[in-house]
């Protein structure tokens, strides 16, 4: 069981990342990974826990999530290679990255915006813009690196678009619907640096399937093993 601690104000986790998590697990990661905007760290925490072999390095704009993350690290027992507390379009890094990973703020503009400015960072494009933080990633991925992300999946055009403009070709989309007769609500993406690979686009994921939770919904749930508890510092 992987214990989180969370904020009571601010963003909160949700089934995004664990789809997320599984997405990026089936590729069965190797080598340095970057986890962006990391929240309380649980991307990158599940991904160290199932992959121990892999480097991971935590990093959010944000202090209070930094420390969060950090004390979910220490609470699970889990090793990271770094916290860093800074704006990712800023910071300059050392070294490429194998696997840059994020589920990073998408609501666009039109969208009215949460008076917190913690949600605000955590939720809302204008604080990374997607073709700015694609141009960053593609700086810091090593070559045939993967940026694994997911996004809303109205804006997949644009996500497209600024993929291909930075050398990242993608090869695998999986759309997540709510329910089988509504449009996906969002996209999981495995891009690639410097890939001729030609594009998979797996069977889609559904929420719920006849007003229950889908057996395959269940199932990362089960897997990802997590528990929330109320961060009080």
């Amino acid at each position: 069981m992987l214990t989180l601690f969370q904020p009571n104000e601010g963003y909160r986790y949700n089934s995004d990342t664990l789809f997320l998590y599984d997405f990026i697990a089936r590729l069965k990661p190797k080598g340095r990974v970057l986890d962006v905007g990391c929240g309380c760290g649980i991307l990158g925490l599940l991904l160290k826990r199932d992959f121990p072999t892999l480097e991971v390095h935590l990093l959010d704009i944000q202090a209070k999530n930094c420390e969060i993350a950090h004390a979910n690290a220490l609470a699970n027992h889990l090793e990271m290679e770094a916290f860093t507390c800074k704006d990712f379009l800023e910071e300059r890094f050392e070294f490429k990255f194998d696997f840059i990973i994020s589920n990073p703020p998408f609501y666009h503009q039109g969208v009215v915006k949460s008076e917190n400015e913690s949600l605000r960072l955590s939720r809302y494009s204008s604080a990374l813009p997607f073709e700015a933080f694609v141009k960053k990633v593609s700086k810091n991925l090593s070559n045939r690196g993967y940026f694994c992300f997911c996004y809303d999946a109205k804006q997949l055009g644009n996500v497209m678009h600024a993929l291909l403009e930075n050398k990242l070709s993608v090869e695998a989309l999986r759309f997540v619907h709510p329910k089988e007769d509504k449009e996906a609500s969002l996209v999981l993406v495995s891009a690639r640096k410097n890939s001729k690979s030609l594009c998979k686009i797996h069977a889609p994921l559904m929420m719920y399937q006849q007003n229950e939770m889908s057996e395959e919904a269940q199932a990362i749930f089960k897997h990802s093993q997590t528990k929330s508890l109320e961060w009080t510092n």
